[in-house]
């Protein structure tokens, strides 16, 4: 699949120009260089591409600590809603940022609920996720009115995971704030860096701290964490849609607890099970109920758990019930896979208690909820009686080859030209932008970087992803494409 990947299989040279070997990728500077882009701004945006994921900061803290403020800060703009009351930021969001020259992913975890369990509960679930998800972490706190007992609760939660952190001493707004933000010293975090989020004082220097502890690209945690581990597969979906019936299934003994009641699976749960010759490891994951902002203690929880558990997975298959009419929170469960960037396989369980007519509207259902993902492998099984169930591995394989298929670069531009001749984009403005040429920079999910002489509207990219998987497959997987313009000609960068 991966034709051009170099021989030695090292990570580090991979990296180095993306998913492109040497050869391939100095005949492909040159294509470059004749065209008129900037090699600086090419070989960047290769290798963000190569890299695949950007390293992940999380910023957690207590409610009403400036978070949200701070996040605005980092990435240039005013993205996250502020206000002064606690709770204002509901789901997590994730935003992309840089500093000197580093680019890089900021997740801003908002507005805790105080559900029945109490706040020390709800913070420590959302903030253990964070966590877990993050590669490094800013932990803002008030200066003004120092370390309360629930920043005292995510300290030691920062500890346990042992991620670096960075403490940010928020609303410092001149010199005479400085000496509250020595007093947090006394978490045990190391120097609290004295910062006002809404005037900007200090937030370069806490910025630099985190460019020191950040890594340049994630860690890779797929298959279990070492070379030919067993592959990862999440099953993910809404309560009682029959996950744990159907791991049990495939495993052929019962693994795992399934009762009638939704909600018998809280935490995941990882099974190894060997089919065809060949072990995997299945992740039961806890259903999936509602919007996360609008669930409380152990259901809110549960859903941080789950979405955690896809971020490590390789393929997230999808278990729709195909008995009820699909719901909006079917499609929120697929779109949190794609978003991810998982290979994706759906299976619409209970199969074998539908009648013709029920058949025929499902059929109806999928092509209009779910026409986004066409793309997915299609299983339909009954965890209950096992049928189909042969079909489940051969699905998982193909989105598993889609996942990792790579085209190499001098076949994609021959397919690009071909396209670009007999569909042209639109004109727009009296103009009418090309693209050039392109290349695949990276894989897992495939990942291709577009080079065009001007802006390529949404719907030309949706059109050049559409004609990629008819050429080339992309069975079962997301495809990224970022689009990089060529300056005018002349144009020098400030």
């Amino acid at each position: 699949m991966n034709d051009d990947i170099q021989p030695d299989g090292s990570a580090e040279h991979e990296y180095e120009h993306g998913a492109l070997g040497d050869a391939e990728y100095a005949e492909f500077m040159e294509l470059a260089a004749e065209e008129g882009f900037d090699l600086e701004d090419v070989e960047g945006a290769i290798e963000a591409a190569g890299h695949g994921p950007l390293p992940v900061l999380a910023v957690v803290g207590r409610p009403n600590v400036g978070k949200s403020t701070l996040v605005n800060r980092i990435i240039g703009r005013r993205e996250a809603v502020v206000e002064d009351k606690p709770g204002v930021t509901r789901d997590r969001v994730t935003y992309e940022a840089e500093w000197a020259g580093r680019r890089f992913k900021v997740v801003d975890t908002g507005g805790w609920e105080q559900d029945v369990l109490g706040i020390d509960a709800s913070v420590a679930a959302q903030a253990e996720y964070a966590i877990e998800a993050a590669d490094a972490v800013v932990f803002v706190v008030d200066a003004k009115v120092g370390a309360t007992d629930t920043d005292e609760a995510v300290v030691r939660l920062l500890r346990k995971a042992g991620k670096p952190v960075v403490l940010c001493a928020n609303k410092v707004d001149g010199p005479s704030g400085e000496a509250d933000a020595a007093y947090l010293w006394s978490l045990g975090l190391g120097e609290p860096h004295p910062v006002s989020a809404l005037h900007g004082r200090g937030t370069g220097d806490m910025l630099d701290r985190v460019l020191e502890v950040l890594p340049d690209a994630p860690r890779e945690t797929f298959g279990g964490g070492g070379v030919g581990g067993p592959r990862r597969i999440a099953l993910i979906g809404r309560p009682n849609v029959g996950k744990s019936s159907l791991l049990n299934k495939v495993a052929g003994e019962e693994r795992v607890v399934v009762n009638e009641l939704a909600g018998t699976t809280r935490d995941p749960v990882d099974e190894l099970i060997e089919l065809g010759g060949t072990t995997w490891k299945f992740v039961d994951t806890a259903g999936i109920r509602k919007r996360v902002h609008l669930q409380q203690g152990a259901d809110y929880y549960a859903s941080l758990r789950t979405a955690a558990a896809v971020e490590k997975a390789e393929v997230a298959v999808v278990l729709i019930d195909a008995s009820e009419s699909i719901s909006v929170q079917d499609q929120r469960i697929v779109t949190m896979a794609v978003e991810a960037g998982r290979a994706l396989v759906v299976a619409y369980n209970k199969w074998d208690t539908l009648d013709e007519e029920r058949r025929y509207y499902l059929e109806r259902e999928i092509e209009t909820e779910f026409g986004q993902v066409s793309w997915a492998p299609r299983v339909n099984v009954s965890a209950r009686t096992g049928r189909h169930m042969e079909k489940l591995v051969p699905a998982i394989e193909t989105a598993l080859a889609g996942w990792e298929t790579r085209v190499p670069t001098g076949r994609l531009n021959a397919f690009l030209g071909e396209l670009v001749s007999a569909h042209p984009h639109p004109i727009r403005g009296g103009k009418q932008p090309r693209i050039l040429f392109g290349t695949q920079a990276g894989t897992k999910p495939p990942r291709f970087v577009l080079f065009a002489s001007g802006f390529i509207e949404a719907g030309y990219r949706r059109f050049i992803e559409r004609r990629l998987r008819e050429e080339f497959g992309f069975e079962g997987t997301p495809i990224h494409i970022s689009v990089r313009v060529r300056e005018k000609r002349g144009t020098k960068k400030k």
